[in-house]
């Protein structure tokens, strides 16, 4: 049976699918040597090529996915190269020898916390797309007076420049002081808009001087990972979290390639965001002149 081309790529750990339609339209996507264009469809005999190189097509049933969470720090970028040179959430994953990481969603580079990636196209397809309406749970650290009345209207739904939006659920975290012009409160929202925590919040003419991401759908950050760290999801983890889009077929083994984090990969990928940073740092140097 036949299958849209996209859908094989990111099936494949190429991108996701919405990258791959991106590639297609660009003309950097050939099959059987001839320029592929959207609406494509494969059998999966092909020879698929993207920017040159060959795809490895490899059945679904064949596809092992693997979901690992990360606790971003702030000032990475969730970009795999930033034209300005600072350290990327890219800089620190393990390696894989056939496919590559797929971030699901981004933060902003002064937001924390949880990320997942996968080298599935296809889950982190669904898993961004907003009709499975996947839950995210933050911790935010606001300024401000917060009243009932601006927490009520967070709930209800404020106007931002690019629609109506709200959060499911706002609550006071217990180690908020009263008296303090700092509050913690735990928010969740089914949405995962440009900047939307900071921006709701702001609608109230409240700061937001810390936001944490502790939770992407059923799966929690393990307090006990130091930022920077990484760990992969466990099988019954990683089957619900399929499940939650529809992807039912379970998994009952793991991709051999990936390597576990060791104190030799920490070291590397600590000398990568230093390279990175320095690079960063001189170029700001030379713009300044």
């Amino acid at each position: 049976m036949s299958e849209k081309l996209q859908k094989v790529l990111a099936r494949c750990g190429v991108g996701s699918r919405r990258e791959m339609e991106a590639y297609i339209s660009a003309n950097r996507v050939s099959v059987n040597g001839n320029v592929a264009k959207l609406g494509d469809r494969v059998e999966g005999t092909e020879t698929i090529r993207v920017d040159g190189h060959i795809v490895d097509i490899r059945s679904q049933e064949d596809e092992i996915c693997r979901v690992i969470m990360y606790n971003k720090p702030e000032g990475e970028m969730c970009t795999r190269k930033d034209p300005e040179g600072r350290p990327t959430v890219y800089d620190r994953l393990p390696q894989l020898k056939n496919s590559r990481w797929i971030g699901i969603g981004r933060l902003d580079v002064n937001t924390s916390g949880l990320l997942l990636f996968t080298n599935d196209g296809e889950l982190a397809n669904r898993l961004m797309h907003p009709s499975y309406e996947i839950e995210r749970e933050y911790s935010v650290r606001v300024f401000g007076d917060v009243t009932n009345e601006k927490l009520q209207n967070l709930t209800k739904g404020v106007e931002l420049e690019d629609g109506m939006a709200k959060f499911d659920r706002v609550k006071a975290e217990r180690n908020s002081d009263d008296e303090s012009s700092n509050k913690w409160f735990s928010v969740s929202l089914k949405e995962g808009r440009n900047r939307e925590v900071r921006r709701l919040w702001a609608s109230q003419e409240l700061t937001v001087s810390r936001l944490v991401r502790v939770r992407y759908s059923e799966v929690k950050l393990d307090r006990r990972l130091i930022q920077g760290g990484w760990k992969e999801l466990g099988l019954d983890d990683l089957n619900q979290l399929r499940k939650k889009v529809g992807l039912d077929r379970e998994l009952r083994e793991f991709n051999p390639n990936i390597q576990k984090e060791t104190a030799q990969t920490r070291r590397v990928a600590h000398a990568r965001i230093k390279r990175a940073v320095k690079k960063h740092k001189v170029r700001q140097a030379k713009n300044k002149k």
